[in-house]
């Protein structure tokens, strides 16, 4: 797999991952861990144990392969996660694609907190709503959400969106009592986030 600026990087697909225990634990509850919450986050939250999340874990952070996490859209742009695992600098970078391009944009990244510019709500709906059936990639509307959620950095969600949260965390394996409250958490820290930087802009709005 190629993506430009990667060249160093072993890509490998990633979408098989997402029905594994444990990957959503790794890739969301450390979101869940600010905030000075009296619950302590736990992958169980999201139906996995901490054996699951070890497990995957390794495939994760295997500096020989790199997963990668493709979302084409239809009609607009999509989006890649890619597992960036250079010995000393693990992180989790952000991409847009574009329509009739093969160059892949980071627009962000996670190194034990986040960088770079978000998407607007109604932007991360649009992208997770709009999988490009003819396209390789993550085809499932509640995996792409998840996928996409970090980058959401809008001061101004809607009242459905904890609703939308939860039900997104049930389809990929989380219990119903438990998705609530990571649901809850998840959107306090992306709250907190978005008032710490009140001069975010999307690379979608043209701002």
């Amino acid at each position: 797999m190629l993506i430009k600026g990667y060249d160093g990087g072993p890509l490998v697909a990633g979408e098989s991952l997402l029905v594994h225990p444990g990957f959503w634990s790794n890739y969301l509850l450390s979101m869940c861990s600010d905030g000075g919450c009296a619950e302590r986050p736990v992958p169980e939250w999201f139906g996995a144990d901490g054996a699951d999340a070890d497990a995957l874990s390794e495939v994760l952070f295997d500096p020989e392969r790199w997963p990668v996490f493709r979302m084409p859209a239809e009609g607009g742009p999509g989006a890649v996660v890619v597992y960036r695992n250079l010995d000393g600098d693990y992180g989790t970078d952000y991409l847009l694609t574009h329509p009739g391009s093969s160059c892949a944009e980071r627009i962000a990244g996670w190194d034990g907190d986040f960088s770079g510019t978000g998407l607007t709500w109604h932007e991360l709906i649009r992208i997770a709503d709009s999988p490009s059936l003819a396209s390789e990639g993550v085809q499932d509307t509640a995996g792409r959400f998840l996928l996409l959620l970090p980058l959401l950095t809008d001061p101004d969600v809607p009242e459905t969106a904890w609703a939308r949260l939860t039900a997104a965390l049930t389809v990929v394996g989380a219990p119903q009592d438990t998705a609530s409250i990571a649901a809850e958490h998840l959107l306090a820290h992306l709250a907190r986030r978005s008032r710490h930087d009140p001069t975010w802009a999307s690379p979608l709005s043209g701002s």
